[in-house]
């Protein structure tokens, strides 16, 4: 598999380098944003590793510029820690976000969850309600019979929650569900995606995606 490591700082590229390397991915270096995302058009990278401090074009602009063509995944490695900047990353498309100074084996861990659930294995999976069909064996989401461009993420917790109709799952559930025991995030991280997910996937006289205040969220069917 293909990685893309955007940084402009050497040493962390080189470092990162290294430990894909050992893990047996191929690895594209870049250190500059605007050229990445040149790149990241014609060489088609499996993941993206992106700084947000970039020259050319930052991390935030190269997120936006890349969802709209692709939904490989990418997970922000930055300095930026502060809460409203991992939100407005996860908001931005991000998968998953690293803040620095990181432990490689983390990363890489990291790494390898994103891949484990971006990937199928050919399986049809497919839910389905009036006006709505999540398709996981082709990773599309259908609304009203057209399909929304929906982040590998999104479409897994719509999944989730989808077959699990009218039932209440709080946010360590659902990170433990959908994220996996490797994630290493918070809470707010399931809060980002519902809302991106209610943006898609628009409230109907069939089903909601319904905030249970105090618990978590569930995926109501009307009767």
């Amino acid at each position: 598999m293909r990685i893309m490591v955007v940084d402009d700082d050497r040493n962390i590229l080189e470092l990162v380098a290294i430990y894909l390397r050992k893990e047996g991915y191929e690895v594209i270096m870049e250190l500059d944003g605007s050229q990445a995302l040149k790149d990241f058009e014609s060489l088609v990278p499996d993941l993206v590793i992106l700084d947000l401090m970039l020259p050319g074009l930052d991390g935030m602009s190269f997120c936006k510029e890349a969802r709209r063509i692709s939904d490989v995944p990418i997970i922000m490695l930055t300095a930026k820690g502060e809460t409203k900047d991992k939100v407005e990353g996860l908001e931005t498309g991000a998968d998953d976000y690293i803040v620095k100074p990181f432990e490689p084996k983390e990363l890489i861990a990291r790494v390898k969850a994103v891949l484990r659930r971006y990937e199928h294995n050919g399986v049809k999976e497919v839910v389905s309600f009036p006006g709505l069909e999540i398709n996981m064996s082709e990773y599309r989401l259908l609304v009203c019979g057209k399909e929304v461009k929906v982040a590998p993420k999104e479409l897994e917790l719509a999944y989730f929650l989808a077959t699990h109709p009218n039932q209440v799952f709080t946010r360590e559930q659902l990170l433990d569900r959908v994220w996996g025991y490797e994630f290493y995030g918070d809470s707010r991280t399931v809060d980002v995606h519902i809302k991106r997910l209610r943006g898609k996937i628009p409230a109907t006289m069939n089903y909601e995606l319904k905030t249970v205040w105090g618990v978590g969220y569930k995926f109501e069917v009307k009767t």
